[in-house]
């Protein structure tokens, strides 16, 4: 029998995993807001989170997403073999498969995503910082640079479609 790929369980998994790991969209809708509220006076929530949906609805993010997940819970069972267990348990700064991972997806859209984000990494706003955090007992090596990835792109994404707008309206 041939491997028969199913885009909307794809679809369905990586929201499951999200939602497993305590994140929604509307935090990261927050977070594309947070980069975007100061070059557009009339940015809305809405706006926001329909950008984010349109991210999350690329299978290359998808698949970003169940893979990302898939080693930060593998890293929590301990499954991993020595060193790189204890290189993502502890998010070691020279380990930078999991930003690598992230640039996945910020491919998508351009360079605008790219120094978005990397202004998001560096400053961990919100749900970024929280995923980040190392006193829990989940590890998010990579998640909180995905979806850090993800907000980045859906800004981005905004940031081409309200220059369309601007070039539309003065022709």
């Amino acid at each position: 029998m041939s491997y028969s790929l199913n885009s909307k369980q794809v679809a369905e998994a990586s929201a499951l995993w999200l939602t497993k790991r305590g994140v929604t969209t509307e935090e990261i809708a927050e977070l594309t807001y947070f980069l975007q509220k100061d070059y557009y006076s009339n940015l809305t929530m809405d706006e926001c989170r329909e950008s984010v949906e349109q991210v999350l609805g690329k299978r290359e993010v998808q698949n970003a997403i169940l893979t990302g997940i898939q080693l930060d819970v593998l890293v929590e069972e301990g499954k991993l073999l020595s060193p790189l267990q204890e290189m993502i348990e502890n998010d070691e700064g020279l380990y930078g498969c999991d930003e690598i991972l992230a640039l996945s997806i910020v491919n998508v859209y351009g360079s605008i995503g790219l120094t978005n984000f990397g202004y998001i990494d560096k400053v961990k706003p919100g749900l970024v910082g929280r995923l980040n955090d190392k006193s829990g007992k989940h590890k998010h090596t990579f998640l909180d640079d995905i979806v850090g990835a993800i907000a980045a792109s859906a800004s981005s994404r905004i940031a081409h479609r309200k220059q369309q707008e601007k070039e539309r309206t003065q022709t």
